[in-house]
């Protein structure tokens, strides 16, 4: 059936005039906002109508409806869609292989490090052997914490300092 063989004002008309009756109902059950909203969905197909807007949305739902059954009846379209599958399945793989492997290289660079605390001043004696040495490291001083101006506020700075942010 093409465009030009279908009545459509009468068409219109009617879904509006149904529409308009079904909201009236709503308005009576449900309150005026939905019976308003029904009314404003109603006068859409008289609208378009009127405005010539009919034949693009005509053209508009055949092209999609012409593509939804070129996509579900066609095995062509079945087989695109599997590839796409496929390589999305192995973009994913390949990220899991990345991150993993990249686990593994940091993993075996820790284990080249020395074993052993660092050093602290006054600890001991240097090691001894020839070999370059660490630097000494010495842990800063604490400053005192300010007492807390606000009693709201006290929460907070607590949770903060338990978290080593001061």
């Amino acid at each position: 059936m093409s465009f030009d063989q279908i009545a459509w004002l009468p068409l219109c008309a009617g879904v509006s005039a149904a529409g308009l009756l079904l909201s009236f109902l709503a308005l009576r059950r449900r309150g005026a906002a939905a019976g308003l909203r029904g009314a404003a969905w109603s006068l859409i197909p008289i609208a378009a109508y009127l405005t010539g807007a009919l034949p693009a949305l005509w053209q508009a739902g055949t092209a999609v409806a012409g593509f939804v059954t070129g996509l579900v009846f066609s095995p062509l379209v079945w087989a695109g869609v599997i590839v796409a599958g496929l390589s999305a399945l192995l973009f994913l793989v390949s990220g899991v292989l990345r991150k993993r492997r990249r686990g593994a290289g940091a993993a075996a660079g820790a284990n080249d490090r020395p074993a052993g605390p660092p050093a602290v001043a006054g600890a001991g004696p240097a090691p001894k052997g020839g070999g370059a040495t660490q630097p000494i490291r010495r842990p800063l001083p604490r400053k005192p914490a300010a007492p807390a101006a606000d009693d709201d506020l006290s929460d907070v700075e607590e949770i903060l300092k338990r978290r080593g942010i001061s």
